[in-house]
């Protein structure tokens, strides 16, 4: 095997997914990340990867074998197998280290499923052409072929960094535009706008729309500051202080390009720098610990939202929210009439889960997450707990 990080992965035929994680990760170590793992969380695993879990817990229909097509998620494929997704490290026969990025799983694979003893576990081969000569476990390079993602990572590319929550209303204070050529309302892409503030050598900016509070759907405390998110710009002439006739200082401000706009660009609008992109595969799971909350708001101002739109949590990382996470929504029971008592006592329905949402941005009090799927329509105020 060459050192070049480009390298598809190759297995013997139903080899177990815990036993080639090592010869796998070699290939893939460009884009492995450390993740702490305590003795008792790797115990768990060892001890889970060996179980499997139970034939109750297939899907109706679970097939014998898939093979990865390009395109599939580990969402997709776990929800192929099991009546609960979630659960997919259960299944697979994974350790911890590898929960949370399935660097193991490659378009062409086949995935055969394992029904023995009363439990079910999944195994990865490779087809067979040819004779049926037996394989040992290797990895040799080829053009490189990329991982399967977690779930839509399309869905999630412009969320990434354009959902934002502050816990201050930092942006009161940062750059901002003060004027437009031929004081036009908006501009949009390809156009100039000036600014005041410090710019410093940064070339990239996003630009937000002032930020707004996000609030407790039941508490009414503020969480954090939501900004809107507008555009991008590039930093492309300094401004500058001179001197007038007069001897005052007369202020000329920095010049900015705008090159993209999802809303239309104005003045009073913030810039805040370019962060890098960060696309780091988390693998959904369920929360270790319960948890349970409610949708703060919906993301683009909506009253409602449906499947793979995007929400803000009134949880974030320090109530144990990580990326991730998958969650379930509740819909709380309607409050009606007992029309069948002659004094119409007044009944609740209980609560129907309805939905599935993916955690993919954590702050400190509040979290981004992306809706799976949905029976009814999501509102301000719907609840989630561990699935």
């Amino acid at each position: 095997m060459t050192n070049n990080s480009s390298h598809a992965v190759r297995v013997s035929r139903t080899a177990p997914l815990g036993a080639v994680a090592a010869a796998l990760l070699v290939s893939t170590s460009a884009f492995a990340v450390d993740y702490p793992v305590t003795p008792q969380q790797r115990s768990t695993a060892q001890q889970v990867a060996q179980a499997g879990v139970p034939l109750s817990e297939l899907a109706p229909n679970a097939p014998d074998s898939h093979t990865v097509k390009r395109g599939d998620t580990l969402w997709d494929i776990s929800k192929i197998f099991l009546k609960s997704p979630w659960r997919w490290p259960e299944l697979w026969g994974m350790n911890l280290d590898q929960i949370r990025n399935p660097h193991l799983i490659y378009p062409g694979q086949i995935l055969v499923l394992d029904k023995t003893g009363g439990r079910a576990r999944l195994r990865v081969a490779q087809p067979v052409t040819g004779d049926t000569t037996k394989l040992s476990p290797r990895v040799r390079s080829e053009s490189y072929v990329s991982p399967i993602a977690s779930v839509p990572i399309h869905l999630l590319a412009p969320f990434i960094n354009e959902a934002i929550v502050l816990n201050t209303d930092e942006l009161a204070s940062a750059p901002r535009i003060v004027a437009t050529p031929e004081e036009r309302v908006v501009v949009s892409r390809s156009d100039v706008a000036y600014v005041r503030g410090e710019l410093g050598a940064t070339r990239e900016w996003r630009i937000f729309r002032q930020a707004k509070p996000v609030t407790d759907p039941t508490t009414l405390e503020t969480l954090g500051f939501e900004a809107a998110f507008v555009g991008t710009a590039d930093y492309t002439r300094a401004g500058e202080i001179r001197a007038r006739p007069d001897g005052k200082p007369e202020i000329v401000p920095a010049t900015v390009t705008i090159t993209s706009s999802k809303l239309e660009v104005g003045v009073g609008d913030r810039l805040a720098p370019v962060p890098p992109r960060d696309f780091t595969n988390y693998a959904p799971r369920a929360p270790s610990q319960p948890i349970a909350g409610q949708i703060a708001s919906i993301y683009g101002e909506g009253l409602q939202a449906g499947q793979h739109q995007v929400v803000a949590l009134n949880r974030g990382a320090r109530d144990g929210l990580e990326r991730g996470h998958v969650l379930a929504l509740w819909r709380d029971g309607q409050l009606r009439f007992d029309t069948t008592d002659s004094v119409r006592t007044q009944i609740k329905l209980p609560d129907e889960r309805h939905g599935m949402l993916f955690v993919f941005r954590v702050f400190d009090r509040v979290s981004y997450a992306l809706i799976l799927n949905a029976q009814v329509p999501i509102q301000i105020g719907d609840r989630f707990t561990q699935p």
